[in-house]
Parts: C-alpha cells; structure tokens; sequence
C-alpha cells in the first residue's frame, strides 16, 4: 500500500525563504519512496512524502520548526491511495 504523508506550514512575515529552506534541510530516516517539496502565496511550504507502509504505519514526520518561524501550528494529513499508479514507477 502507498501512504502519503502531507505536512503544510504558513510562515511568519518575511520568512518564507528560511522556512523553505528549513523544511528542504529536515531529514527522515528512513527515507521515504518519494518527497516533494512545494511552496505557494502567502509563504506556505508543502512537503508530500510517499511510503510503500501500511495506513497506519509508525512513520518519520518533519518536525515543528521554531515558533518565531511559522504563523500557526503545522498541518498534517496521511492519505492512503487508492487509484493510480505507484510514485516509484
């Protein structure tokens, strides 16, 4: 099964290159199949990683960043999927 992990954070005002490049510096281990990283107005950063887990699986998350980095707390989402091709193929 391919789990997608979505983690989405909003940065603090003027921050949104460091929180970037704070999120591109985290690292998991293991490693997941694939990780993408995108960001969006409003100085959001998204990281997507896809594992070959169970739903449920324990899996390595990206942290919190600092308060003073971000507006709120992170978001998360785990989806399962369920049509489509494997990320790996």
């Amino acid at each position: 099964m391919t789990v997608a992990l979505m983690w989405e954070a909003r940065a603090a005002e003027g921050r949104g290159e460091e929180l970037l490049a704070w999120a591109r510096e985290q690292r998991l281990a293991p490693a997941p199949v694939r990780r993408e990283t995108f960001r969006a107005p409003q100085d959001r950063v998204l990281v997507i990683t896809w594992w070959d887990a169970p739903y449920d699986a324990s899996l390595p998350e990206l942290p919190e960043p600092e308060a003073e980095l971000v507006t709120r707390a992170v978001h998360r989402w785990r989806f399962e999927s369920v049509d489509g091709e494997r990320p790996d193929r």
